[in-house]
């Protein structure tokens, strides 16, 4: 992304007051060291990891932070592990002047750990419906990011998945709940949307790695039935067995992420999850040159990705529509 479209994005994110002040002067004039601590829900060794963090860092460096010159990076990783959250964000507390929450259970770690420090979330599913922000426009408060997905992304993965299959009756929503206790917004929006297509969703949670062979073989008993499978830190850190086991029974499956598409799933359509770590680094920058996270509107994501596998499409034995072809941001040959 060149310099000058990112800080263009201060217009579209509507912060005015002092926009004036030259980014990168006041960042290298400062003259103080600024701590950020990160508290991530996925493990350090996943692929996105890597992604996740290259892009803060450049977002950051657009706007004149650099680590080791004016910021200090402070990471942890729970890959999963609510527990772990919940000390690692104590710890985070301590050590920075601001937090960086990823997803629902880093979000709701942060805020346990503290109302203080300013806290910057990315990747969080509706944060006014669960309670973390008053309003969209006026956060309140010591918290403020960008939102993930809003509930109607449910009906909208229905009809893929009902484009995909045509003669699908029943949706299959898999979630880990203790990583996606908001997957009642989009069961609720599946349902809303179920009658015209002539479908009936379900969920069906998964509760550890064994229990996923189980919820599959359970969709393959059934006629006609197709899967959804929730974006959270459960699903992504065991997407390889989700995909193999589901290409196994040869179920057609509707992921919520391009990461689940590249490791071999069919369908993927989502959030360009990663240009949202890179767009956290222009609020930082604004909380750093002293506005309130609270006085700053949470953001709706503005890129979708419809990611296509026609290998793995194959594989399970589906023919992707041309319409839903000519519609994919990327196809994987």
């Amino acid at each position: 992304m060149r310099r000058r479209e990112f800080l263009g994005g201060l217009g579209r994110l509507a912060l005015g007051g002092a926009a004036t002040v030259p980014f990168t002067a006041f960042a290298q004039q400062s003259g103080q060291m600024r701590r950020i601590g990160i508290l991530m829900i996925i493990g350090e060794s996943e692929s996105e990891a890597r992604s996740d963090l290259r892009a803060f860092r450049d977002g950051l460096s657009l706007l004149g932070w650099d680590e080791g010159k004016n910021i200090k990076i402070d990471c942890r990783w729970a890959a999963g592990n609510s527990k772990r959250l919940a000390a690692d964000a104590v710890q985070l507390v301590d050590l920075a002047d601001l937090i960086v929450a990823q997803g629902t259970p880093g979000l709701a770690a942060a805020r346990d750990a503290t109302r203080l420090l300013p806290i910057v979330f990315v990747n969080v599913t509706d944060p006014v419906a669960q309670g973390f922000v008053e309003s969209l426009a006026h956060p309140g408060g010591n918290i403020t990011g960008f939102a993930l997905f809003e509930a109607s992304m449910g009906a909208k993965w229905l009809e893929a998945l009902k484009e995909l299959a045509p003669q699908t009756k029943a949706a299959a929503l898999m979630f880990n709940p203790d990583m996606a206790p908001y997957f009642r917004m989009y069961l609720q929006s599946m349902e809303a949307a179920a009658p015209p297509l002539a479908m009936q969703p379900y969920a069906l949670p998964l509760h550890d790695e064994a229990h996923i062979g189980h919820a599959f073989a359970s969709v393959a008993e059934q006629e006609s039935t197709g899967v959804i499978v929730l974006l959270d830190a459960f699903t992504l850190k065991h997407r390889n067995l989700i995909i193999a086991t589901a290409t196994e029974h040869r179920i057609t499956v509707v992921y919520a992420d391009r990461q689940f598409a590249e490791s071999g799933g069919a369908v993927a359509f989502g959030v360009d999850r990663i240009n949202q770590f890179r767009e956290t680094g222009l609020y930082i920058d604004r909380i750093f040159r002293g506005t309130k996270a609270g006085d700053l509107p949470v953001q709706h994501p503005t890129r979708f990705e419809l990611v296509i596998n026609l290998r793995s499409a194959k594989d399970i034995g589906i023919s992707i529509p041309r319409d839903l072809l000519t519609r994919a941001d990327e196809v994987i040959e």
